[in-house]
């Protein structure tokens, strides 16, 4: 078939829009089929988006631990015994693991009086403080908007310095004045700070970074007066290990370290944010695989109604295509004729409810997700390589729709003709 030959365009078109009621409603069904494919896996999208805004900027390859009470008897102690982790922890564990990336402990302050514990002039709000190594900013991403994180310096030192976040902010300096190097009073005692971070994750550990005022570890040990105790360890593992199997020798080591039972499960907790990630990821394949059944369900069922359509136009052309057989017509153009016809027919409608379905989602986005408040879908759009994916699967449909009919067509005969007479 000539592309270009416009006769044969037009003899298509005639073909298709000579019964108008007839070729809508069966467009319609291609329609609806496409169209219901692109919400459901833009919608399929924007819920995988809103779910993992949640989880952004936390290491995905991450783990955290810490201590509980024995609940075995172990070379002398009593089960019950409640026990800490310690500085030399660090340094066992970092000499002992090789598939261990980052180890940055924590601890928390929290208000450790009445009422408001942060102060800065007439400004004042409660807000929990932790203690972090320089390293944690590679577990949770702060999100440093003005100065800086606490680094190697300020540890080693025990500096009073402080990471404020970004509602502590706006709480102690309304005005949205420089507030680094300024001196703020928290639980009693200054600290000067060196920045301010929003932080991006949803998930906190004693406190969003955004809600929290952060200060060297060591610091606060030394202010706790506690020694050297630390309250929870947070790691990451290398690209070539898991975060789980990371999570299982440092509760082994931790055990063998501190005169605790190999078999006390009691003893230690802890949990793999790679394992919580991945739940969340085999979730969404499977959405994903369930949205691709359902919609392709959906635009099979279209497809079927062109191809019964189809099959009542061969019927109803029975004289034209044998007088056309017997005037020389060979089977390619036939095959063409029909085939173009289905092919034209699915795509339209196809593309119109490709265009409507991406047009909704923007327009659903744009008036209602973005105004909505803590909306668990976000940005449902779908992807270009989508787009052409389903528009291929498209095409091969409309192919296959006119497969059957064409068949039927090449099977009349030019007496065939003569019998419809």
């Amino acid at each position: 078939m000539n592309i270009f030959d416009s006769d044969r365009w037009e003899e298509i078109w005639v073909t298709i829009t000579r019964n108008k009621v007839r070729s809508l409603l069966t467009g319609f069904g291609v329609f609806w089929g496409i169209f219901m494919l692109i919400i459901m896996m833009g919608a399929g999208t924007g819920l995988q988006r809103g779910m993992m805004q949640g989880l952004e900027g936390f290491a995905t390859n991450s783990c955290i631990l810490g201590t509980g009470t024995t609940s075995e008897p172990y070379k002398g102690f009593k089960k019950g015994r409640r026990w800490n982790m310690h500085n030399r922890d660090l340094e066992i564990l970092t000499r002992s693991i090789p598939e261990l990336d980052i180890l940055s402990p924590l601890l928390f302050g929290g208000n450790q009086g009445t009422g408001d514990n942060v102060v800065y002039g007439e400004n004042s709000g409660s807000y929990d403080v932790r203690g972090v190594h320089a390293n944690y900013q590679y577990i949770e991403d702060p999100n440093i908007t003005q100065g800086r994180f606490i680094n190697e310096t300020d540890i080693a030192q025990k500096r009073k310095v402080c990471v404020i976040g970004s509602e502590v902010y706006t709480t102690l300096f309304p005005k949205k004045n420089d507030p680094i190097e300024k001196y703020i009073r928290v639980n009693g005692i200054y600290y000067q700070v060196v920045g301010v971070g929003s932080g991006i994750s949803d998930i906190s550990i004693g406190a969003k970074t955004s809600q929290s005022v952060n200060i060297p570890f060591t610091t606060m040990q030394q202010i706790q007066n506690g020694g050297d105790i630390i309250h929870v360890l947070t790691a990451t593992a290398r690209p070539y290990a898991s975060a789980k199997e990371v999570q299982e020798k440092i509760e082994t080591i931790l055990k063998a370290s501190n005169d605790i039972s190999p078999t006390d499960k009691q003893a230690t907790w802890g949990f793999s944010l790679e394992e919580q990630f991945n739940m969340v990821n085999a979730v969404f394949l499977g959405i994903a695989m369930l949205v691709w059944i359902v919609g392709s369900g959906t635009l099979i069922a279209g497809i079927v109604g062109v191809s019964n359509i189809m099959m009542v136009t061969v019927k109803e052309r029975t004289k034209e295509i044998g007088v056309r057989r017997a005037l020389g017509a060979k089977p390619s153009a036939i095959i063409s004729q029909i085939m173009s016809e289905s092919l034209i027919l699915t795509a339209m409608a196809g593309m119109l409810g490709l265009t409507v379905g991406v047009i909704t989602l923007h327009l659903a986005d744009v008036y209602w997700l973005q105004k909505a408040e803590n909306m668990f879908l976000s940005d449902p759009v779908v992807s270009f390589g989508t787009a052409i994916i389903s528009t291929v699967i498209l095409l091969i449909c409309g192919l296959i729709a006119g497969a059957i009919p064409t068949m039927r067509a090449l099977q009349i005969k030019a007496i065939d003709a003569i019998r419809e007479e």
